[in-house]
Parts: C-alpha cells; structure tokens; sequence
C-alpha cells in the first residue's frame, strides 16, 4: 500500500481555514493510505496564541509559516487582501515542501490542495511535479457564477460593470433564476482598480486544476452541481456539509457559559440569534435601527454586537468596552427580560440550542451550512464578498431563507430600517412557515449526506481514488 501526502494550502480567512482544517481530517479519516500536512499563515493583525494548530489527528500535521509583514491598510478589499497574502507566502511554502520530501522519505507528494484565493501556488505544485486541486469554500452556484463571468469576459467581452446598481439581469447556468446585479458582488464592479482582474486571474487558475473540491451536497445544490456536466471546467467534488461541530476549547467554554446558561432559560425556539461573521460590524445609526427593529419586534433574541475596526483596514471587529454608548438609550434596561447582547458568539454551540428558532446572518457559506445542520431558518442580511449571491441564492432559488436585505452592501452606507427589520423578524419567527418546514427537511437531507452511502460520503470516495490515480 503506497503512502501518499496531500499538502493543503488554506487562506488564513477564518472560515476558510476552519473548513480546510475539517476537510483534511474527512480525508486521513477515510483513507489510511493518506495523511496531510497543513499550511498556515499567519495574518499581520493575528495574534500568536492562535488555537488553529491544535493537534487534531496523528496523521494531520500543521507547519506554520514564518510570519511576514503586510500592511492591513494596502489591500481594498478581502480579496485582494488574502491574495496578497498568499503571493508573500509562495517562496516560503515552496521551501517548506522542499524540506517537506526531504524528510519525508518513502511518502510520496500526491499534490496540493489549495484555497481560491491561494492560485498562486499552483505554480509550486508545478515545480516539483505533482498536480494541484482547488477547495473552494464557498457555494457550487457561486463557482458556477465565477467561471461563467470568466468565460464571458474572455469569449464574450461582457463589460460587467453595466449590472452595477442596476435590476438588469445575468443568465447563470448554475441558478434557477436571472440574477439580478444588484447582488453580484462588488468585487465585480472595481473598473479603476485591480479586483475585477484578480477575480478572472484567479478563476482562471481554477481551470488549471484536476479537480475542485466544493463544502456543499448535492441535495442542496443539485442545480448547481448538475450545470457543470459537460462543461469543460474539471471535475466536481461536493463533499460537504463541512463543519466543525465540535465543542471548543476549554477557554471558549467559559467564555460561552454565561450564553449557554441564558440559553437554557429560555422557551423551545422562541430565540432569534444575530450574528454576522468574523468581519461583521455596523456603524452606530445602522445599530440603533436593529435595536428599535428588535424591541418592536417583541422576539426575544440573542444578539452578537461588535466594533467595527478602523476605517480602511483589514482588521476583525473589536469588543466594545461599552455596549450601551452605541445602543439607544434605555435598551438594556426595557429588553433585560427577553434579549442579551454579548461581543462574541459561539455560534455553532448557539445555532445547536434548542432554544433558537431564528438567526440573522450574513449567509457567509459556513454560516449558511452550519443552519442548515441544526435546521435553524436564516434571514438573510449580507455584507460583503459573495454573500449577497449566497442570500439570493436562500430566498430566492431555494426558498430556504426570509429576507430582511438581499442587496446589502456594508460598504454603501446604506442604512436598514427599523421597519423592514422588525417585518423580517416577524417572518422568521412564524412558526408554521414554509421556509421553517423546508429547512427540517433539509436538515435531515444534510446529514444523510456525510453518511456512509451519501452523496458527499460518495463522492469523497471519487477525489480520493481520482487523486490517487493522478499520483506522480
């Protein structure tokens, strides 16, 4: 039996890192032939003390790159950002696998596995031989939008920038619907700058892979994974959901204690949760109009409420040392008997509550699985990157979310009002709603998915034999 090694390269992006992490431990599970050694780079506003490279499993191993200084101010966007990044760390990670097989003897380099944002490393999987295969972290029907742009911009000379703010809309083969541009992220729409060129650059790379990995199943997406059949892109893997639903550390714990334990006093999904990612923060007027959206809406809810970071970095929002200087005043006090406001949330362990009926996200992708795990309904409210086709994609193509916005843009200035906020709670709180009832039954459809016999079970059993054969 032949010893492979799998390098996995992930974006240093929390929830890319998280999935990356969980898929590498799907696949040594699987196979005993395989074992994988992870990347990792670190950002420059990281702290040390990262939890990521725990060690999770005996044939899994971390090696952690010699951090490199970015500036968090040169990069627009998280995209360009993270593709900064990863080209810094490319002569690093080529040294790393050079000492890599130097050590390692009789294991044999199978190939890398690379984020979408990390193509630059394609050209080290080329250097010493071996193929390269792409996990991409979010949805089938985004990689479909992606590719599609591309081959329009190159075939077609599509001028894109046209869709910008505008109800025209796009045929996309891996949507049911037209999509309208005022959710095309807005990445798409930078004509002065670099990022509509990155995005093609690095989609273009996509192509240059022997196959791609996507966190999703084939239940959930099956339009979506159906339009790439025949299409000249490489093979398909959903694999998914893939996510980490494990308790976390023992210093998290105490940290999630006192939310846990107001969890445990309150009714059977009577708790609507407001979360909205790693980088999700909200001016003080757009905050005020969520706190009146919610004391009108009468839900008792947990809400997750942090600072955003100063303008023009690329930084995590912080916690606020005083919650009620942005609150309106007197919030706390009326809302004591039915909501808490916390700074950070341990989300799985609160979307696993059986307290939580409802939650308000930003339909990043791991989000939008992990709801879709515990079976709790989502109102969608993005914010950037993909997340706005994530959110049209839920209300629209799948009926699977309410909407609060579709078409939001944190970085528009524009303000949600009380009004539609308290309207979208309502709906989400209805509980004998479609959405709510489609939702259990996707639930259930998740989880026989990751079972032996089901479809992502399957085709994890596909990459694993196609990568084998692909073995130099």
């Amino acid at each position: 039996m032949k010893k492979v090694e799998l390098v996995f390269v992930p974006s240093p992006a929390v929830g890319h890192l998280a999935a990356t992490v969980e898929m590498a431990k799907l696949i040594a599970d699987r196979d005993d032939r395989l074992s994988v050694t992870i990347f990792i780079m670190k950002l420059p506003f990281e702290s040390e003390d990262s939890k990521t490279t725990e060690s999770v499993a005996s044939s899994i191993r971390f090696i952690t790159l010699p951090r490199i200084e970015i500036s968090s101010s040169s990069s627009t966007s998280p995209a360009n950002f993270f593709t900064d990044v990863a080209k810094a760390y490319t002569p690093l990670a080529r040294e790393a696998v050079h000492e890599l097989m130097t050590r390692s003897g009789s294991v044999r380099l199978a190939g890398f596995v690379i984020d979408m944002f990390c193509t630059s490393m394609i050209d080290v999987a080329n250097e010493f031989g071996v193929p390269s295969y792409l996990f991409f972290t979010s949805s089938a029907a985004f990689l479909g939008f992606v590719l599609h742009l591309q081959s329009l911009h190159e075939h077609h000379n599509l001028e894109i920038t046209e869709f910008k703010d505008s109800d025209a809309e796009l045929e996309v083969p891996s949507f049911v619907n037209s999509v309208p541009g005022k959710v095309f992220p807005s990445v798409v729409f930078d004509k002065e700058g670099d990022e509509i060129p990155i995005l093609l650059h690095h989609t273009q790379r996509f192509r240059e892979t022997k196959g791609i990995i996507v966190n999703t199943f084939v239940e959930l997406e099956s339009h979506a994974i159906n339009s790439f059949s025949g299409d000249t892109s490489p093979p398909i893997y959903p694999i998914g959901p893939i996510l980490n639903t494990e308790v976390e550390s023992s210093e998290v714990q105490q940290q999630a204690i006192e939310i846990m334990n107001w969890l445990n006093d309150q009714p059977p999904s009577s708790v609507v949760f407001l979360c909205f990612g790693s980088m999700g923060s909200f001016n003080g007027e757009q905050v005020k109009e969520i706190a009146h959206g919610l004391e009108g809406s009468g839900c008792r809810f947990l809400w997750s409420l942090r600072q955003p970071p100063p303008k023009g970095k690329m930084e995590y929002p912080i916690e606020y040392g005083n919650k009620e200087e942005v609150l309106p005043e007197g919030f706390l006090d009326r809302t004591t008997k039915i909501g808490k406001v916390i700074g950070w949330a341990p989300q799985v362990a609160v979307l696993a509550h059986p307290a939580v009926g409802g939650f308000v996200s930003h339909c990043g992708w791991n989000s939008t699985l992990e709801s879709l795990w515990y079976g709790v309904p989502t109102a969608t409210w993005p914010m950037y990157a993909e997340q706005q086709l994530n959110a049209f994609q839920m209300v629209k193509d799948l009926e699977l979310a309410v909407e609060i916005k579709i078409d939001y843009d944190k970085d528009k200035g524009y303000i949600v009002s009380s009004q539609d906020i308290e309207k979208g709670l309502r709906q989400l709180m209805d509980a004998d709603s479609e959405v709510r009832k489609k939702r259990q039954k996707m639930q259930e459809k998740s989880r026989k998915a990751m079972m032996d016999g089901g479809s992502s079970y399957s085709y994890l059993g596909y990459f694993i034999e196609d990568m084998m054969t692909n073995v130099p």
